[in-house]
């Protein structure tokens, strides 16, 4: 039976410049790879070594790469190894095989957004009214699912991060702050949920998974293993589980040590 291992991939696989974490003396830095290019800047790096690990990865187990990011914002990542059947997008909105969305599953999702949660449009209203333009350099609408803000970390109020985070709740959203951008995602948008109808379809019985953020800690309760590093929110609140090993790597080579983890436990499968 195939093993599945979905992954997170920003700041869990692959890491901006700011993100890398090069603590080393310079001579010791691994060597890096870049693997996504944005308006003609190379934007996030994997070490050299972490790319043969995914490419024998990919040769060894189904490889489902499992983002927030938007559909287009997934497509310009060009990661080493063999195409992935299935992609996981927009937090759980979008599944793709073979590079593009599966319908049915598209419009599973949002029938349930519909019956469980308030509507986008209601939050959106909300965060144009209540960030404050001081902090706030964009409002971002992602494939019409959910919303996100981008901000300067050094001027933001945290304080009201867990107001907004107080008033998603109440309203069936869940409130994540990554880096320099705030998300405002509905509860039944999930990670898992997609993994799991990924598992189904490939008839995969053991399944992995690795994950930094409050948004991928469904996706690490579900798998029957999963791995996080040593820097995310999920590291600063000291988020647990007994099928969790938390990893005390921290930067770009936790993606590296993370692969290393994968590797191992599809050998042992």
């Amino acid at each position: 039976m195939p093993v599945l291992v979905a992954s997170d991939l920003d700041r869990t696989l692959i890491y901006s410049a700011a993100a890398l974490a090069l603590t080393m003396p310079d001579a010791r830095a691994p060597r890096l790879l870049c693997v996504e290019v944005h308006e003609s800047r190379p934007l996030s790096y994997m070490t050299e070594t972490a790319a043969q690990l995914l490419t024998d990865l990919g040769d060894a187990a189904v490889f489902v790469p499992t983002t927030t990011r938007t559909r287009k914002q997934y497509q310009r990542i060009n990661l080493p190894g063999p195409e992935p059947t299935y992609a996981i997008c927009a937090n759980g909105g979008h599944l793709l095989v073979d590079g593009v969305s599966d319908p049915d599953w598209h419009a599973r999702v949002t029938a349930r957004l519909a019956d469980e949660c308030a509507p986008l449009a209601e939050v959106q209203e909300h965060l144009l009214r209540a960030a404050d333009p001081v902090w706030v350099r964009k409002h971002r609408v992602a494939d019409d699912l959910f919303a996100y803000l981008v901000v300067e970390r050094e001027l933001l109020d945290e304080d009201w991060v867990k107001e907004l985070a107080v008033w998603g709740e109440n309203r069936g959203w869940t409130v994540s702050l990554q880096g320099r951008k705030i998300y405002a995602v509905p509860k039944p948008l999930t990670k898992s949920a997609a993994m799991r109808e990924v598992a189904r379809r490939t008839g995969a019985d053991l399944t992995l998974a690795a994950g930094d953020s409050l948004l991928d800690a469904d996706l690490l309760l579900a798998a029957d293993r999963g791995w996080r590093p040593g820097h995310g929110e999920l590291a600063d609140t000291g988020f647990t589980a007994p099928s969790l090993k938390a990893l005390p790597d921290r930067g770009v080579l936790a993606g590296e040590r993370i692969l290393r983890e994968f590797l191992g436990a599809v050998a042992g499968a």
